[in-house]
């Protein structure tokens, strides 16, 4: 397969990897020339968006070499089979520093890879390098870690969201057709639509976790984050399926993904979450004419609308919130009592807070998620699926503050409580060119209708041919904004002593900084604990029980 079977290859790097694997499956597209012309994109666009961690351009190249090998000789594995993509840095790659964007694990080579890596491999992808993520998938964005955040390529000085943060400025600017991220309480969803991406949090079981960092064990999704609808159901494809590695993995059936992209939604009953966007998180006005705009192309498109409720984002968040820092807390716990000053400051002001929550909150917060996820049952009988808004625009880079995280709740969360498949897309553009989304959720383990209705918007509306507009040539300054002071506590001095005497008992030695942090964030969860509390039955099961077959 000759380097130039494509004339034009300055284009390559904004082929979608479908419009790529087609090229490449009647042999009129080279895997070596699409992998060089990321590799040159990357070292001429990257500097200014900080989206690589780590480029592993020789071995992407001898990959790529391998793949044309096997489809010249008739060996073509399927759609990814020479597709070029790239990973969160805290997927495990056997040989590759596997960092998660923290000093903690600066040289950490793993020795094997994770699942999702692995299936990816075996269906001949390309594996360009590591992408920036915040701390851990977690604090951030973060400036006093090693590397420096990801930039949003629709302005530099706006967020991308997080936590997979280099992914979605690196799919977006053209850096790799498609990268893996993580999702634990909006971090798939969150960058996809700040960067203008299409990012899927599958149900969880769905796609295997093994190998993945964790952040939280009830929450964690693993996901693709992709420039279209279509290249998500390609690469949920490529990863999808029961894992005997992960104890939650499930053991269901994976249907034909791209096959469901009909273009047809005729007939389809949608269910409008306006409360959530309104009242419990609201959104600014240019991101709900947009929303209201995508409602009326999905009822042009044959869909029956009509507005529904779930309960209000709070409860979804103090339920996630107190179960997912608390699982947290014990996976970095150990590091945290010998290195606590080696990790970031935001990261700190979010996981410390779990030394306040107690081991009754952590299971009331789980009660109440059965609850949660059971009384969905009628909107899904009654619903295809639902929809509402989704993160956006942008804020900038300079705004955020840790406390912000304790002080309201996410878009994103009630579907990382629910489990089923929530999808981030693009409805169009503020009149600055930051990014707007929507959000369509289904029924665990539905996520192809998620995917069919994605899709059709997709199809209908014009948002597809907008991308970041980059000059190779410009000279950017690295500069970062200074790390925020912490929060003022409001605390009395009797509370200050009760939490220095637990972190005495936990073994931590905080700084100033970090104990006035946390002391800022104690009422946040005392709130949240306290809003979780009642009377249970004594027989209401948490949602962490475990069955056997």
């Amino acid at each position: 397969m000759p380097d130039d079977a494509v004339s034009g290859t300055t284009d390559l790097h904004f082929l979608t990897i479908a419009e790529a694997g087609g090229l490449i499956e009647q042999r009129k597209l080279s895997p070596v020339a699409l992998t060089r012309a990321f590799l040159d994109r990357i070292t001429a666009i990257d500097p200014q968006l900080n989206a690589y961690l780590l480029v592993t351009a020789e071995q992407a190249l001898e990959q790529a070499r391998v793949a044309e090998a096997e489809i010249m000789s008739g060996n073509y594995r399927g759609p990814m089979h020479g597709i070029p993509f790239a990973l969160k840095d805290i997927y495990c790659t056997s040989g590759i520093r596997t960092t998660s964007h923290s000093r903690t694990r600066s040289d950490y080579v793993p020795d094997f890879d994770a699942t999702t890596v692995a299936k990816l491999r075996q269906a001949g992808a390309v594996l360009l390098g590591k992408l920036a993520t915040h701390e851990f998938a977690h604090g951030g964005p973060s400036f006093d870690l090693p590397w420096p955040p990801a930039r949003n390529p629709w302005n530099r000085e706006h967020v991308t969201g997080g936590s997979s943060s280099g992914s979605g400025a690196g799919v977006a600017a053209g850096l790799a057709m498609g990268a893996l991220g993580s999702d634990t309480g909006g971090s798939i969803r969150n960058p996809a639509a700040l960067c203008g991406l299409a990012g899927l949090k599958p149900t969880y079981g769905l796609v295997s976790r093994f190998g993945v960092y964790t952040n939280s064990f009830s929450y964690d999704h693993a996901g693709p984050m992709t420039w279209s609808v279509e290249d998500c159901a390609i690469m949920l494809q490529a990863i999808a399926g029961h894992d005997p590695k992960d104890p939650a993995s499930a053991e269901q059936p994976v249907p034909d993904y791209r096959a469901a992209l009909t273009g047809s939604i005729k007939g389809l009953r949608i269910g409008v979450l306006r409360h959530l966007f309104e009242d419990d998180a609201p959104i600014p006005p240019a991101a709900k004419t947009a929303l209201e705009a995508a409602f009326d192309v999905l009822r042009g498109l044959g869909a029956t609308l009509e507005d529904t409720r779930i309960r209000p984002a709070q409860v979804y968040h103090d339920v996630k919130i107190t179960g997912a820092e608390s699982e947290l807390y014990a996976v970095h716990e150990p590091a945290l009592r010998t290195r606590l000053s080696d990790f970031g400051e935001d990261f700190l002001g979010r996981t410390l807070g779990a030394l306040l929550i107690s081991g009754a909150d952590y299971v009331q917060a789980s009660r109440w998620r059965r609850v949660l996820v059971a009384e969905m049952a009628p909107l899904y009988t009654k619903y295809d699926v639902l929809v509402t808004a989704g993160p956006g625009p942008a804020p900038r880079l300079d705004s955020w503050r840790t406390i912000n995280f304790w002080q309201r709740p996410s878009l994103t969360t009630p579907f990382n409580v629910l489990g089923g498949p929530a999808l981030a897309q693009c409805i169009g553009f503020t009149d600055d060119g930051l990014p707007l989304s929507m959000q369509i959720v289904a029924r665990p383990f539905d996520d192809a209708t998620v995917l069919r209705v994605a899709h059709a918007y997709e199809g209908a509306t014009p948002w597809r041919s907008s991308r970041p507009m980059l000059d190779p040539n410009t000279t950017v300054a690295g500069t970062l904004p200074p790390v925020p002071e912490p929060a003022q506590p409001e605390i009395n001095a009797a509370r200050r002593d009760e939490i220095a005497a637990i972190c005495r008992r936990a073994g931590l030695t905080l700084n100033e900084r970090h104990f006035q942090q946390l002391c800022a964030t104690a009422p946040y969860v005392e709130a949240m604990v306290g809003r979780l509390r009642r009377d249970p039955e004594f027989h209401e099961e948490p949602a962490s029980t475990v069955s056997f077959s």
